[in-house]
């Protein structure tokens, strides 16, 4: 597919990650849309903790489910190449099997043990992040023979930041009907003329902490009516979905986000408003192990799989220090090896969750 077929086709999935929808809906009706794009035979596609790196809901397609226990000892236990958390560091983000291995597909184990007795051959892996934050991952596999091409590469890397976009907004949306406290998300729906269409009970709470001193009650603030404007913009889809961090008048801070609604006039306008979750705290998780804030910081960054030289660079410590705080790690945690600790993480905290099918927050991870 090229030229003007291919554009309409790519607007439509632009479309779709701009509409609000949840995280699986949003795959089930991007995918087949990517694969007139992009065909392939097989797909595996996650949202991940971006945090951690570690999945939350995975979905396989023409990939038989018993595998799955395989896939994350292949993940965290076994050295191979392609991994998750090698291409969320990587630059471009989007890699195949074959450009890889230089074509020779059977050094991964991960090919030699599950797709070549499938049948399958080259596989294209994707992140999909935006601004640098990760949200969900995108593997392709195609019948032995049919190796991906650069265009498609390229293609696929076009709209990872799209579909991460709208998975972000689809847990942003999805929460609003979850949460009944003080700081839940909360959501208004603008009409094109500025009118408020209708809000949540949150989302009004919200605005009356936004609202200037003697404001009255049916004004907006004016950060909405600027966000439902960037949102209209002809390069708002290059952009991503508009933010805003603003503080309040009680002093805390809020995060806005825009959105279109699904199954609403396209001209309408849905502004979610939530407290800020900073993606640089260690998720709640490390604390019931009983970590410090230190070793806390050094587990998120080991999930997503920096090495020792890494670790020390980045929290400015020495290796030596590195490696003590890891021994203290393993001894709480009762693991004796970095990637013994990924996976009790995973198998503890995540996949249960996932079982549960419990919902995701806005922040990637599980609601608590």
């Amino acid at each position: 597919m090229r030229g003007a077929a291919l554009e309409n086709l790519t607007g439509a999935i632009v479309e779709l990650c701009r509409a609000g929808l949840s995280p699986e809906a949003l795959r089930d009706s991007a995918l087949p849309r990517l694969r007139r794009a992009v065909p392939f035979d097989a797909v595996f596609w996650a949202t991940v903790d971006p945090t951690t790196l570690l999945f939350t809901r995975g979905h396989q397609d023409q990939i038989p489910a018993d595998t799955i226990p395989y896939f994350i000892h292949n993940e965290f236990l076994d050295d191979d190449v392609n991994k998750w958390t090698a291409l969320a560091r990587d630059r471009v983000g989007v890699r195949t099997l074959a450009e890889v291995t230089a074509g020779k597909m059977d050094a991964s184990p991960r090919f030699r043990d599950i797709f070549r007795p499938l049948g399958f051959g080259d596989e294209l892996r994707a992140v999909l992040r935006i601004q640098g934050v990760c949200w969900g991952y995108l593997c392709l596999h195609r019948e032995a023979g049919r190796a991906f091409s650069p265009d498609e590469v390229r293609y696929v890397r076009r709209i990872a930041a799209d579909l991460a976009d709208g998975i972000r907004a689809g847990l942003l949306i999805s929460s609003v009907d979850l949460a009944d406290v003080d700081d839940a998300p909360g959501l208004v729906v603008v009409a094109e003329d500025g009118a408020v269409v209708s809000m949540t009970a949150a989302g009004e709470r919200w605005l009356d902490e936004l609202r200037p001193t003697g404001a009255r009650s049916h004004q907006l603030p004016s950060e909405i009516h600027a966000l439902a404007a960037r949102l209209k913009r002809p390069d708002a889809a290059d952009a991503g979905l508009p933010r805003l961090t603003v503080r309040t008048r009680s002093g805390r801070w809020a995060v806005l986000h825009a959105s279109h609604l699904p199954a609403m006039d396209t001209k309408a306008v849905a502004v979610i408003i939530e407290a800020p979750s900073p993606s640089d705290l260690a998720p709640l998780l490390m604390r019931a192990h009983g970590l410090t804030p230190q070793e806390q910081a050094l587990t998120t960054l080991i999930c997503r799989g920096l090495s020792t030289r890494e670790l020390a660079d980045r929290l400015r410590i020495t290796p030596n220090t590195v490696q003590a705080h890891l021994k203290a790690i393993f001894d709480k945690t009762g693991v004796r090896s970095r990637r013994e600790l990924v996976t009790a993480i995973l198998q503890q905290h995540y996949l249960p969750h996932t079982i549960a099918g419990r919902p995701l927050a806005p922040s990637g991870y599980f609601r608590t």
